[in-house]
């Protein structure tokens, strides 16, 4: 098992070479507009996953995945030649989930948000259910205590 500091080296720097591959290297009109967004390898170093995004509809994502697939070989052959390891890991595409991931976590925070404004709102409009204080206090009890006092006066 290799070093996780050589490992993560090794995974940025097959990020930036399957980036720059694709961008300059691969003419495949199917290619769409593609994002490599990250690179992931095995401890051994024997296995990498290359991230990535598509922007553009379902079709295109399709015909991404496919050009991507028929591209892997040069992509590999590139990342061999320059990064000069002794065994060039094998690639695997995967599109990266992060758009979906975050327009979803959006729409929870749009939502959370709607229902703290709601629940503000009825907080503002509450009233209490008693008096708003509730507890006695000692100028209250100093008072009770003088009408009583002068109650018993006033019988005796």
């Amino acid at each position: 098992m290799a070093d996780p500091a050589r490992a993560r080296k090794l995974a940025d720097r097959i990020r930036e070479i399957a980036a720059e591959t694709l961008e300059r290297r691969v003419k495949d009109p199917r290619l769409g507009f593609v994002t490599v967004t990250d690179a992931r390898i095995t401890g051994d170093l024997r296995d990498a996953t290359v991230f990535y995004t598509v922007y553009g509809s379902d079709e295109e994502r399709a015909a991404t995945a496919v050009a991507l697939e028929k591209a892997k070989g040069l992509v590999r052959s590139e990342v061999g030649r320059r990064t000069g390891v002794r065994f060039t890991p094998t690639l695997e595409f995967v599109a990266d989930a992060i758009p979906e991931n975050a327009a979803n976590i959006d729409d929870l925070l749009r939502t959370a948000r709607e229902s703290d404004e709601r629940v503000a709102q009825v907080a503002a409009d509450a009233e209490y259910a008693g008096d708003p204080d509730p507890y006695r206090k000692p100028a209250e009890d100093d008072e009770d205590d003088v009408d009583e006092s002068e109650g018993d006066d006033a019988r005796g």
